[in-house]
């Protein structure tokens, strides 16, 4: 018994306030916006207190595991996780114009948030094999393979963000490592001869015209653009303080769409002003310092790798999240880690999370 709690003293308790702080405000926003439907519905609200008290479990008990057992199963796990990526496409259910879902009745659980920690479990083990000779271009080529097959498989689905968030992983990860200037260059042209065939030959319609109104926003205002606009005028309209829970107009008279997930940031600036969207980024740079930490201190190439997969996957999905609120990046449908409603991101980060906390544990 004090073995048990010894362990759990050296649990690094700073990141987990800050992400209970997080964890908080996002229940926070989402019970303001229940307060402004017509029948008070508090399903939201409720599910996602379930889902964070299940995150804490799944925190908890993902930083006992051992972490090198991720490496001994690393090859299984990618190959398991291929065939369910493969599964969702013939036995999912559509939400929302995109098949990647699996019904359970009470929720929709979404494989592909779990397949990006299957994706960062391979790269790191592939990373810390080979991080010595990644001047040889074909590392780079086989790393990225691994990395494409879980693309498309997800574009297939069609899930643009999610496709965007394992392709951003791998190249953060690809940078840190160090490649040659010339394998960059050859990246870079590759990269966008890809952006090229996928515009003409992969993307439908919606996506092409979601990547169009980021460019321009003011081309269609009341069609594709219409939640962009909406969602920068909820941002503007906070100023400094905010108009106070449940008294922001965009939020509350259902002018901006899905507040709850994609535009939860924008609900966080109108409510709580410039204070709140401060106190949301400080969060979110002192959890990725307290990555950075773990990650400096780690004692085997597999575990830094782990956390900078970890922290690559956060730092993307962040930066995407924000940058559609405030029209920067197109609105691809990624949720804001920890904050948007929806159970399958919070257990997939609580997982990560807790993942990163073993490392911590076992590397003092």
């Amino acid at each position: 018994m004090i073995s048990f709690f010894a362990k759990w003293q050296r649990i690094d308790w700073l990141l987990f306030f800050a992400v209970s702080i997080l964890l908080v405000l996002g229940i926070s926003i989402l019970y303001s916006l229940s307060l402004n439907t017509d029948t008070n519905n508090f399903l939201v609200f409720r599910k996602q207190i379930f889902f964070a008290l299940s995150g804490f479990i799944l925190f908890f008990f993902f930083a006992s595991v051992n972490y090198n057992v991720w490496l001994t199963y690393a090859k299984l796990i990618f190959i398991l996780f291929s065939l369910i990526l493969v599964a969702v496409l013939i036995f999912g259910s559509e939400v929302k114009g995109t098949t990647g879902w699996i019904n359970f009745g009470f929720f929709n659980v979404q494989p592909v948030e779990f397949a990006k920690i299957a994706l960062i479990i391979t790269l790191a083990r592939y990373f810390s094999q080979y991080a010595g000779e990644f001047f040889m271009f074909r590392h780079i080529v086989k790393s990225g393979l691994l990395t494409l097959l879980f693309v498309g498989l997800v574009m297939l689905q069609p899930d643009l963000g999610s496709a965007l968030v394992l392709l951003g992983t791998w190249i953060i990860v690809l940078l840190f490592t160090g490649i040659k200037k010339a394998h960059f260059w050859w990246l870079t042209g590759a990269f966008l001869a890809t952006v090229v065939i996928a515009w003409f030959f992969i993307l439908i319609p919606y996506q092409q015209d979601r990547i169009l109104t980021f460019i321009d926003p003011g081309r269609d205002p009341q069609g594709t653009g219409y939640n962009v606009i909406q969602s920068m005028v909820a941002v503007g309209s906070g100023q400094v303080f905010g108009r106070g829970l449940a008294l922001g107009s965009q939020s509350s008279l259902r002018f901006l769409p899905e507040p709850g997930t994609d535009f939860i940031f924008a609900v966080i600036a109108e409510d709580l002003g410039l204070v709140g969207v401060t106190l949301v980024l400080a969060l979110f740079v002192f959890i990725f310092y307290r990555l950075f930490l773990v990650m400096r201190k780690s004692q085997d190439d597999f575990g830094a790798y782990l956390i900078l997969g970890i922290a690559a996957m956060l730092l993307v999905q962040t930066f995407i999240n924000i940058g559609m609120n405030m029209g920067i990046s197109p609105v691809t449908g990624i949720p804001l880690p920890l904050v948007s409603a929806g159970g399958s991101s919070m257990w997939a980060i609580m997982i990560v999370l807790g993942i990163s906390q073993n490392v911590y544990i076992r590397n003092g």
